[in-house]
């Protein structure tokens, strides 16, 4: 059986290093940590993943246009902000999870079994 593949954007590197530890720990295979919209989006063009977990604001600006993007293609995005409340992310995205920085590996493993088990 096939890993369900994880992308992760993430432009703060301990956090991106630790999330992506934490999901591939977890049994998922990761692509990424991408630190910026664009290198991410490249990377969704060439293999459709099955979730992403995106940080709100990366290097290069706000990533709500890929998660647009993304959900348009049915892929489920969990969202992992330090900047913007769960709150201001599910007013825009109400189909998607949000997750405040800094959240518990377990809390984030949880959080994908349980999106990709209702995706």
């Amino acid at each position: 059986m096939r890993q369900p593949v994880i992308l992760v954007a993430e432009d703060e590197p301990l956090i991106a290093l630790d999330l992506c530890d934490t999901v591939e720990t977890a049994g998922f295979a990761v692509e990424g940590p991408f630190e910026d919209i664009s290198s991410a989006m490249l990377s969704f063009q060439k293999q459709k993943p099955d979730l992403a977990i995106l940080d709100v604001q990366l290097s290069d600006g706000n990533v709500f246009p890929l998660a647009e993007q993304l959900m348009a293609e049915d892929v489920p995005v969990i969202f992992h902000s330090g900047n913007y409340g769960p709150s201001e992310v599910t007013e825009r995205f109400p189909q998607a999870c949000t997750l405040a920085k800094p959240c518990p590996p377990a809390h984030i493993i949880d959080s994908v079994q349980q999106v990709l088990s209702t995706g």
